[in-house]
C-alpha cells in the first residue's frame, strides 16, 4: 500500500501505557503490604490465644505471674488494635490503588480503540485509493474499437 499508518497520538498512548504500568506496580505493592499486615494481625491473634490458654490452664500460677501474664495479654490486645488499624489503612490504600489501576487501564484502552479504528479507516482508504487507481488504469488501457 502507498502510505503506512501513523497514529498521531502514539506518544500519548505510550505515556498512558507507562502510567498503567506504574499503577500496576503500585497495586502489587499495596497487595503485598495488605497481605503482610493481614499475616501480622493473624500472628498476634494466635499469640493472644496461646497466652490466654496458658493463663487459664495453669492453676498453679502465682499471683505475681498472673499479674504479669494479664499485663502481657493486655499489651498483645493493644498491639492487635494497632495492627488492625494499620490493616484498615492498607485496605484503603489497596482500594485506591485498584481504582487508580482501573482508571489508567480504561484511559489506555480508550486510546488503543481509537488507534485501531483509525488504522482500520486508514487501511480502508488505502484499499479504496488502490481500487480507484486500478479502475483508472483499466479504463485507460481499454480503448473501445473505433469504426
Amino acid at each position: 500500500m502507498a502510505g503506512s499508518f501513523k497514529f498521531k497520538l502514539q506518544q500519548v498512548l505510550d505515556y498512558r501505557t507507562q502510567l498503567e504500568e506504574q499503577a500496576k506496580m503500585e497495586f502489587a505493592r499495596a497487595q503485598q503490604q495488605y497481605r503482610h499486615q493481614t499475616a501480622l494481625v493473624e500472628q498476634l491473634r494466635r499469640k493472644l490465644d496461646i497466652q490466654l490458654q496458658q493463663l487459664y490452664a495453669s492453676p498453679t500460677m502465682s499471683q505475681a505471674e498472673r499479674w504479669l501474664a494479664h499485663n502481657y495479654i493486655q499489651a498483645i490486645k493493644q498491639d492487635i488494635q494497632a495492627a488492625e488499624q494499620r490493616l484498615l489503612q492498607t485496605a484503603q490504600q489497596l482500594t485506591r490503588a485498584r481504582q487508580n489501576l482501573i482508571q489508567k487501564a480504561q484511559e489506555r484502552k480508550l486510546l488503543d480503540k481509537l488507534k485501531s479504528k483509525q488504522a482500520e479507516r486508514h487501511d480502508l482508504e488505502e484499499k479504496l485509493k488502490e481500487q480507484h487507481t486500478n479502475d483508472e488504469t483499466a479504463t485507460l488501457r481499454y480503448q473501445p474499437p473505433s469504426f
